[in-house]
């Protein structure tokens, strides 16, 4: 399920809740979907609780910082706790959880995105390994080869459901009254990536997905031959 689809799947799990069952919503959605995602399960009798992942799952699996919102939050955490969840409270209001969420995908999102634009624009012009000097006396602290061949590959596996949370946090700016400039920008870097993956580029899915390359060149090289399929003028 991906983060569209939010709404449409509480009002079709809201035909069979019980009275009083609790229902987590992990997706990544604005605040104004899960309010009205909480609407539709509470009117059926249910407990909606929003839930937000607040990192990559892996190596976590069960124990992945999850912050928990909405005014039957504090009744689920320590249930969830009890069974191996990390789950913290983030408001008795719905909105704030998925609010921190969004805001935090603004940054670590929007980073993906500028990284492999920068660097594949780099490649194309022969200047990467300046570019890449220059980030490390910035920002000395990161290996940025390291980084963006994960970056890259992050975005190659998961694309489409990134472009997805972020179209979702383009509309968590709108809900602020801010234009989502940044947000709306690598929600079409994430989903040109989608694309590419999805025509072959990066080769075949396999069962653990893509086969990952040592070096973000490579992938940058595959990106730039094929930019027309990912890319709209």
């Amino acid at each position: 399920m991906t983060a569209s689809q939010t709404v449409d799947a509480a009002r079709a799990a809201s035909a069979g809740v019980a009275p009083q069952a609790f229902f987590l919503d992990f997706n990544s959605a604005s605040p104004g979907a899960k309010t009205e995602a909480a609407a539709v399960v509470d009117g059926a009798r249910g407990r909606y609780v929003e839930g937000a992942v607040m990192t990559s799952v892996p190596p976590y699996r069960l124990r992945v910082p999850l912050l928990l919102g909405g005014p039957h939050a504090r009744a689920l955490e320590p249930r969830l706790n009890a069974i191996g969840f990390v789950a913290e409270v983030a408001s008795d209001r719905l909105g704030v959880a998925s609010a921190t969420k969004m805001c935090r995908s603004v940054m670590i999102k929007g980073l993906e995105a500028m990284v492999i634009e920068s660097f594949t624009t780099a490649r194309h012009y022969g200047v990467e390994d300046a570019v890449v000097a220059s980030l490390h006396e910035t920002f000395p602290g990161i290996d940025w080869q390291r980084q963006a061949t994960y970056f890259f590959q992050r975005v190659i596996e998961h694309g489409r459901r990134r472009a997805e949370e972020m179209r979702e946090a383009a509309q968590t700016v709108r809900e602020a009254g801010l234009a989502p400039w940044s947000a709306g920008g690598t929600a079409e870097r994430q989903a040109s990536m989608a694309a590419l993956a999805d025509a072959g580029v990066f080769g075949a899915r396999g069962d653990a997905g893509f086969a990952r390359s040592a070096d973000w060149r490579d992938e940058a090289d595959r990106i730039l031959l094929h930019s027309s399929i990912g890319d709209t003028p």
